[in-house]
């Protein structure tokens, strides 16, 4: 069973910074697209970014563009998603997802497997 546990969110201040981790147990992982997702209270969930099966490509929803950095460790089977400039509209609880294949996607369906996630909360 694949099992993703995200980890790092917490309560912060407009303009902090957090960094998420998310640990995977899928001995695959090294093959397969990394992305987080996030849903504010109310809200759909949306996507905020994907990092390729070997970091080398990235891609990102516009309003964390230059903000947000995705990376991964493949020795560790690890993605991190390091959040800057924080905005109260960044609260949201933040989800690893791990797709079927190593192609990017900003679509939920095209991930397989999702963490539990992680709350973030911004405060102005």
């Amino acid at each position: 069973q694949v099992q993703l546990v995200e980890s790092g969110g917490g309560l912060v201040q407009t303009g902090d910074s957090l960094r998420l981790s998310c640990a995977a147990s899928r001995r695959t992982f090294s093959s397969v697209t990394m992305a987080w997702f996030r849903q504010a209270p109310g809200k759909e969930r949306e996507f905020v970014a994907a990092v390729s099966w070997s970091g080398g490509r990235t891609y990102y929803t516009d309003s964390v563009k230059g903000r947000f950095t995705i990376s991964r460790d493949n020795a560790k089977n690890t993605a991190y998603l390091q959040m800057n400039s924080l905005k109260s509209e960044d609260t949201a609880v933040y989800y690893c997802a791990e797709s079927y294949s190593g192609t990017i996607y900003d679509i939920e369906s095209a991930y397989a497997y999702w963490g539990q996630g992680t709350q973030v909360t911004v405060s102005s």
